[in-house]
């Protein structure tokens, strides 16, 4: 509640900049997308330009120090996942590739930074606060209150661009390749000459996994040659055999123009001018994960010239293009704002991965390989994104989800695997379960089946049945065999419960595969396994709860524990209530266990007044909608989908509810606005809710689908006043359930909600 009270105190004030920028075009969706949504509250996302799908993006850098006691910058420790926190604004340079909404530090790396005066190396000393920042899909701009430097920003697919504005004097450009949120150090950089810079950054060790480790490449053009231009390095402190002999003492060094080339992890380069008042330096930055020389043609391809304003006027175009699939008619516009915003953050991630000339790195491997014309994604965040960000691509971008189900697909050519937290060609192994599948049955069971489903079942096979070392799913032979994973297992496999409710789920979907492509022993098989939750049912606690070898209970057992996110024995960023219920694919058979209908409504119901449900964590985003499996207590979901949405969702940096998860809190909002929500991958059918607005309009792509357009109408859609629904229409007709397929959403048509 106290973060509601604060997150709306704050929204009127915070928005207005927001709301004059796009107030001209307010009729466009992009003139709605407030960017600065979720960068607090740890939503992790962040308010610079990108492009949908952008491997680069251009992000003002200010995590590195923050505010401390006395207006002192200190160094931080808090702030280390993000490139951009709205409440500091001690800046120390612009990053060039960024991840969104995730909950691990990578990336945020590249950083350029303009400065005045005499050049100083040092980014805890050269850093700056701001004010005045603007920011809109593709563009954003403040003015660095050290140096009166006005800042403006875009970017394209593959390169960023900086426009800086200086004051009379000397003007410098720095380049940092020490500064970043990627755990790997060491960098290299080679000045070309007094107007262009190239070199690599590595980065790696996501969330501080040992997975492979990789360089991303760039090429820096400035607008016009530099007096004075050279490398500088932080020169290390080596300590010799005796404690008080020190050879170096941390030090920036610079180097002369003739000193070309250095690595090392704390080096950059810089470039200094005489200009006029309201002199102009423009710098692009192309960047690449093949080669220097594929970053320097990914740059001449975008961005031949240095032209920020034809940039940004693209990448409006390209935003407003994809954000106009869905148009809306009524409601708030601060729902419209948060509805839109909402769309944006699905759209930046998976990006795309390849060069302009198709070349990629391949999965593991690091081979150089060429797409052939299509889009390799990168940034599977897979545990998040299948329950909700997949099945919304389906429906509404299938040429996008379909691209996606591709990359997958080569990613098991290439290495021997699907994905499972997918980054930059490297397998990170992050977070449990083997989320893949259910991505590949869902896709292909909405219709879209322009993939080679036959490798794609092979590869997911192959995850359902290798007992031994099995990179996706440890601890399968256990589960095979007991049909739980015990939690004395030898493969030290942590989180059992939530573990093998995620292998149910995956079972589950292969087995619906299978049965599409009649292969009957598989489906039988897959199907009877994806049941074996019920090994874990506590008929004494009513919970799902961990057990041993021998099938004796853990205990003690505190269904609470890990309420506030710290370890708990048994599960994975949750607790018992929060995994409780599931079992999405086999809710029928969870109310039977529990007692039916009264029971499984006493303890849903429970779940929320105990405080134990969780927002900003996916397992249990879901549990709003279950409601609508109870006859008579559907007016619950409508409820309390509709309360969560007011608490956590808002037209503000606070506006989400956690890390965004590369999309799925997003996902969430937006199926939650609209009035439906797939309760399970798999399961073609959506649970309704009362919709925000009187109108929603989606395009359907008639090359994936038969309707051209699928419109939710609301009648009676007054604010929150009247959010429960008294009759639904689909077509013309009489429809009584709360549950509507996919396929015939598709056929298009009207869904009318009549709310009382």
């Amino acid at each position: 509640m106290r973060l509601l009270q604060t997150t709306r105190r704050h929204s009127a004030l915070f928005c207005l900049p927001f709301l004059l920028a796009g107030s001209l075009l307010a009729q466009e969706p992009v003139g709605l997308v407030n960017p600065f949504i979720g960068t607090s509250n740890y939503g992790a996302t962040h308010p610079g330009p990108v492009l949908p799908a952008g491997l680069a993006s251009v992000c003002p850098f200010n995590v590195a120090f923050k505010k401390g006691a006395g207006n002192v910058f200190e160094k931080d420790s808090e702030w280390h996942s993000r490139p951009y926190v709205y409440e500091n604004n001690f800046l120390t340079g612009y990053s060039h590739v960024n991840l969104s909404g995730v909950g691990c530090p990578d990336l945020g790396s590249i950083l350029l930074m303009p400065t005045t005066g005499e050049l100083e190396f040092d980014p805890e000393q050269y850093g700056s606060t701001y004010q005045g920042e603007q920011a809109s899909p593709g563009y954003y701009t403040h003015t660095l209150d050290k140096y009166g430097v006005q800042v403006e920003l875009s970017a394209t697919l593959r390169s960023g661009i900086s426009r800086y504005t200086f004051p009379a004097g000397q003007a410098n450009v720095l380049l940092n390749l020490g500064l970043g949120l990627t755990n790997e150090t060491g960098a290299m950089l080679r000045v070309v000459s007094g107007q262009e810079v190239e070199g690599f950054k590595m980065i790696g060790d996501f969330c501080y996994n040992p997975e492979d480790v990789r360089p991303v490449y760039f090429v820096a053009r400035l607008s016009q040659p530099a007096l004075h231009f050279g490398a500088w390095k932080k020169m290390p402190k080596y300590q010799g055999a005796e404690a008080d002999w020190t050879k170096y003492d941390d030090t920036y060094k610079p180097y002369p123009a003739f000193r070309q080339e250095v690595a090392g992890d704390n080096v950059g380069a810089y470039f200094s001018y005489n200009l006029p008042e309201g002199g102009v330096i423009e710098v692009k930055v192309g960047v690449s994960y093949t080669s220097i020389e594929h970053a320097r043609l990914n740059l001449e391809a975008e961005q031949p010239g240095f032209d920020l304003e034809g940039t940004r006027r693209s990448a409006r175009q390209a935003w407003n293009e994809l954000l106009s699939r869905i148009e809306l008619k009524g409601g708030a516009r601060e729902d419209q704002a948060i509805f839109y915003t909402a769309l944006y953050h699905l759209l930046l991630h998976p990006n795309i991965l390849q060069d302009v000339n198709g070349d990629y790195r391949a999965m593991e491997s690091g081979a150089i390989l060429n797409t052939g014309g299509k889009n390799r994604y990168t940034v599977f965040s897979l545990w998040d994104t299948y329950r909700n960000v997949h099945p919304f691509l389906s429906l509404v971008y299938p040429e996008l989800q379909l691209d996606m189900v591709h990359s997958m697909v080569d990613m098991y050519r290439e290495s021997g695997w699907l994905p499972k937290w997918e980054l930059l060609s490297m397998e990170t192994s992050v977070m449990v379960g083997d989320p893949a599948t259910p991505v590949i049955a869902d896709t292909w069971l909405r219709g879209l089946k322009g993939f080679d489903v036959e490798a794609a079942y092979e590869a997911a096979r192959k995850a359902a049945t290798q007992l031994e070392n099995n990179k996706l799913r440890p601890a399968l032979a256990y589960y095979d065999s007991l049909g739980y994973i015990p939690e004395n297992n030898e493969a030290r496999v942590g989180g059992t419960v939530s573990t093998t409710l995620e292998y149910n789920i995956a079972d589950w979907n292969l087995a619906q595969l299978a049965n599409a492509l009649g292969k009957d022993e598989d489906y039988q098989r897959f199907l009877n396994r994806s049941y074996s939750y019920r090994n874990y049912f506590d008929p004494q606690t009513g919970m799902l709860r961990p057990r041993m070898k021998d099938g004796s209970w853990l205990d003690p057992f505190n269904p609470e524990a890990g309420k506030n996110f710290e370890p708990v024995i048994g599960f994975v960023e949750g607790n018992a209530w929060q995994y409780r219920f599931y079992v999405p694919h086999d809710i029928k058979g969870l109310k039977t266990l529990l007692g039916g209908d009264t029971a499984f409504f006493e303890a849903l119901k429970a779940c929320f007044d105990t405080d134990n449900y969780d927002m900003a964590n996916e397992p249990d985003i879901t549990y709003p909608f279950l409601f609508n499996y109870i006859p008579g207590q559907e007016h619950f979901t409508q409820q309390t989908v509709r309360r969560l949405m007011r608490q956590y969702y808002f037209n503000a940096p606070e506006g989400l509810p956690g890390n965004d998860d590369t999309g799925a809190l997003s996902a969430w909002l937006l199926f939650s606005m609209m009035g439906l929500y797939p309760t399970c991958p798999g399961d073609m059918d959506f649970a309704l809710t009362s919709p925000v607005f009187d109108e929603v309009k989606i395009q359907l792509d008639s090359r994936y689908y038969p309707g051209t357009e699928l419109i939710l109408e609301t009648v009676n859609a007054k604010g929150d006043e009247h959010l429960l629904i008294d009759t639904m229409e689909w077509n013309g007709q009489r429809h009584t359930s709360y549950f509507i397929s996919h396929q015939e959403l598709v056929q298009g048509g009207r869904l009318r909600f009549l709310l009382r």
